[in-house]
């Protein structure tokens, strides 16, 4: 479901994707065919430190240079890609409105949206995606032709900042390709899982976890229905060691990775650093799962979905699932 299509390009192109981390960077080259989809291209760069912080783009200069470079390396043609933003310039809320003409609807949406935006409406590219029509009445659609619209609709708003937009059109076009779809992360993400899973049915949790941010989408009948972005990641971890170690960032990463060798207590304490920060990021995952719970009391999730890079921290999975008694995968 790409909802800020913002770019020059067209998603009829075929669009290379692009996913600019605050740790690293992601290309990914697909080409569609008769006998289904098949893998062109895939590879990442390290994004120079500090130079994307929280989803804003700080140092324009430096990550153009590294996409030029992955692009360079993989010998990748087509300039046409499509990226996505998260963090806290990204909004997305699901509203309930009444049911009404589709002309009327865009004029009701922005009003609406009014409410629960904290910018001002023409500080963001505002879309929407219309989820489902409900009808409480039951009625037939020749008596709803006759007593006119009744029932209720529910609408997915999606805001981003244009000032942030704005910051990877720039960055886009200074790494010389063309900006084809801007996307929200949660959303990109749950499109991959459902191709990749065959469009699972039901009710589910995809977690994100990356090196600053921490994504919750929770899902029911190929529906977002709850999403939020935390700045919880794997850079928490390293900084902790950088603090307690009196260490570089570079050498703080290894210890986390397991690349230095360490003594017994040393290890003992990154261990100690691990396993407290992740019983943050569970702590903020259940949260969010019991809101959902509460808020929707019939839609049950059933399985959790991880991905990126930092949800392979050691005890991370087998924790989450203790604490949630959801089956994690």
């Amino acid at each position: 479901m790409s909802i800020l299509n913002v770019g020059s390009g067209s998603k009829k192109k075929s669009l290379v994707g692009l996913d600019i981390g605050s740790h690293s960077i992601k290309v990914v080259e697909i080409e569609h065919s008769k006998l289904g989809r098949i893998l062109r291209n895939f590879g990442m760069i390290a994004t120079p430190q500090d130079a994307i912080v929280e989803g804003s783009v700080k140092d324009v200069e430096a990550v153009s240079a590294a996409i030029r470079s992955l692009f360079k390396n993989l010998g990748i043609k087509n300039k046409n890609v499509a990226t996505s933003l998260s963090g806290y310039s990204v909004i997305a809320k699901k509203i309930v409105l009444d049911e009404m003409e589709e002309s009327e609807m865009e004029k009701a949406i922005k009003l609406e949206a009014e409410k629960y935006i904290p910018y001002g409406i023409t500080e963001v590219n505002l879309d929407y995606t219309v989820l489902n029509t409900e009808d409480p009445m039951g009625e037939s659609s020749d008596e709803k032709a006759d007593s006119g619209p009744s029932g209720r609709t529910d609408v997915l708003l999606v805001a981003g900042k244009n000032d942030v937009i704005d910051e990877y059109v720039k960055l886009i076009q200074a790494a010389n390709l063309n900006l084809g779809v801007v996307d929200i992360d949660v959303f990109a993400i749950q499109n991959a899982a459902e191709i990749s899973l065959d469009k699972p049915e039901g009710s589910y949790a995809i977690i994100t976890v990356g090196a600053s941010e921490l994504g919750i989408n929770t899902i029911h009948n190929g529906l977002s229905v709850f999403s939020r972005d935390s700045s919880y990641g794997g850079t928490q971890i390293t900084k902790a060691i950088m603090s307690e170690f009196d260490v570089p960032f570079e050498e703080a990463e290894s210890m986390k990775l397991g690349g230095v060798d360490l003594d017994d207590d040393k290890i003992a304490e990154v261990e100690k650093i691990i396993a407290s920060t992740v019983l943050k990021w569970i702590s903020e995952i259940k949260h969010a799962l019991d809101f959902v719970a509460n808020t929707y009391p019939d839609e049950t999730i059933e399985k959790i979905f991880l991905s990126g890079c930092s949800s392979e921290t050691p005890g991370f999975m087998r924790h989450l699932e203790k604490e949630t008694a959801i089956p994690v995968t």
